[in-house]
């Protein structure tokens, strides 16, 4: 496999300040999520049982600057932890998640620039991505120039969808910030719930905020309509009437790794009806 050499660029120090606060970089208009949905609706595939399970395979690939943790060496351990994180918080879908293969590659500049549409996105997923529309793909990066100091300043991770997939395949996957992994120094998001939300898109799930107070939301009857994004562990928020508290323990919502809890019923079910219908996995 070619190894990318690190660039011409200045030495930098990677010890910035994580995000205080959860971003993810899977926003999607409301008029894609409607085109999305009457694709769903036109195609959607039958459910196999209520129990039934399916094992997701994953590959791990570690993008790093150099091999210290702060260059995103991140160890092995990390990253098995992180894959008991997802198949404890995806217990209730039915869904497993096993790791196939851990991969390593040096580059500087794949490390601190890749971003959502970046050239050096579309280099990183050719050479390294593996297998088909029901693989599941984790890149680590630093994401510095476009997550922590650019535009997309806060973002600890984006996605693609499952019905992105025949489109594009190669970008299939989810790429985070190396320092969400369990056990890292970040104080907010060190228990791996970085990777659980953005596989929640990967799954087909909208953010629990999706369109606010007014129509369809999330298209999950079980979490309560949420005006915007929660921050931290905010108690009793209750930003739309009706409906009940705002769902700030869901894994799809922005608050802190310690704040979330599960995912919903309705949640499960879309879970496995868009994998059906868009990832050919029989669940």
């Amino acid at each position: 496999m070619p190894r990318p050499q690190a660039d011409d660029t200045p030495s930098l120090i990677f010890s910035r300040d994580m995000p205080r606060h959860r971003g993810c970089g899977s926003h999607i208009t409301a008029a894609r999520k409607a085109a999305f949905e009457r694709k769903f609706a036109a195609q959607r595939m039958p459910a196999e049982s209520e129990n039934a399970t399916a094992t997701i395979d994953v590959y791990f690939h570690v993008v790093y600057a150099n091999e210290t943790i702060e260059g995103g060496f991140v160890p092995d351990s990390q990253i098995h932890a992180q894959i008991k994180v997802i198949n404890e918080d995806y217990n209730i879908t039915g869904i497993s998640f096993n790791l196939v293969n851990i991969s390593r590659t040096q580059s500087e500049d794949w490390f601190l620039r890749v971003a959502a549409d970046a050239p050096q996105e579309l280099g990183m997923k050719t050479v390294l991505r593996q297998g088909n529309s029901s693989t599941l793909n984790v890149y680590t990066v630093g994401e510095y120039s476009s997550f922590v100091e650019g535009d997309g300043k806060g973002l600890l991770g984006y996605s693609t969808f499952p019905m992105d997939f025949n489109a594009q395949p190669i970008n299939d996957g989810v790429v985070i910030l190396y320092s969400t992994l369990p056990g890292s120094s970040s104080p907010t998001f060190n228990l791996g719930r970085t990777l659980t939300h953005e596989a929640g898109h990967w799954a087909g799930l909208y953010h629990t905020f999706q369109g606010g107070c007014t129509g369809e939301g999330d298209m999950i009857a079980d979490t309560p309509a949420e005006e915007s994004a929660a921050y931290g562990c905010p108690a009793k928020r209750d930003t739309c009437p009706g409906g009940g508290d705002d769902p700030i323990h869901n894994f799809m919502d922005y608050t802190d790794d310690s704040c979330m809890t599960g995912f919903t019923k309705g949640q499960a079910t879309r879970v496995k009806a868009q994998f059906r219908t868009f990832r050919g996995i029989a669940v």
